[in-house]
């Protein structure tokens, strides 16, 4: 499981366009926000979405790229992406593979019962690859904010 700071796991995968992304097209440019969701279109999820949305310019000024990742399939994601018009690359990890890197596929247990899913979690990983930030099991309202806040904060 990364935590900070340390090189952040190499990732690769194809985002809603089909378009290939990875950790490298951004070294040395952008910092990025790499957040690990469970599902595309379910209310939380939505909600994340929506507020790194809203603050996508911000992130911009700050030379910040956002960037989602769940297990969802490229249409998905360019499904959520047109019916809420977002503004965030999503990545398809239909193998599950970066969840595995970054230590977010976690087995949790309800009501006695145990099943794996992708524990919401987001990395903060500055222009050179480090991760600034590892946060586990974050809450989805005021997530955004309280990232871009942090970004301000290491900028300054």
């Amino acid at each position: 499981m990364p935590d900070e700071p340390q090189k952040a796991p190499f990732f690769r995968a194809f985002n809603q366009a089909n378009q290939l992304v990875s950790l490298s097209d951004y070294l040395g440019e952008k910092n990025i926000v790499l957040y690990f969701y469970p599902k595309d279109d379910t209310p939380g999820c939505t909600i994340e979405a929506n507020q790194f949305t809203a603050l996508a310019r911000e992130f911009a000024r700050l030379d910040t790229v956002v960037i989602g990742v769940s297990k969802d399939t490229c249409e998905s994601h360019q499904a959520f992406i047109d019916k809420y018009d977002l503004d965030l690359q999503l990545l398809a990890d239909t193998s599950g593979e970066i969840c595995e890197q970054y230590g977010v596929w976690q087995g949790v247990e309800k009501e006695g019962v145990k099943k794996w899913k992708i524990v919401r979690s987001t990395f903060i990983i500055n222009r050179d690859g480090i991760i600034e930030e590892a946060l586990y099991g974050v809450a989805h309202e005021g997530h955004a904010q309280e990232i871009l806040d942090k970004i301000k904060s290491a900028v300054q």
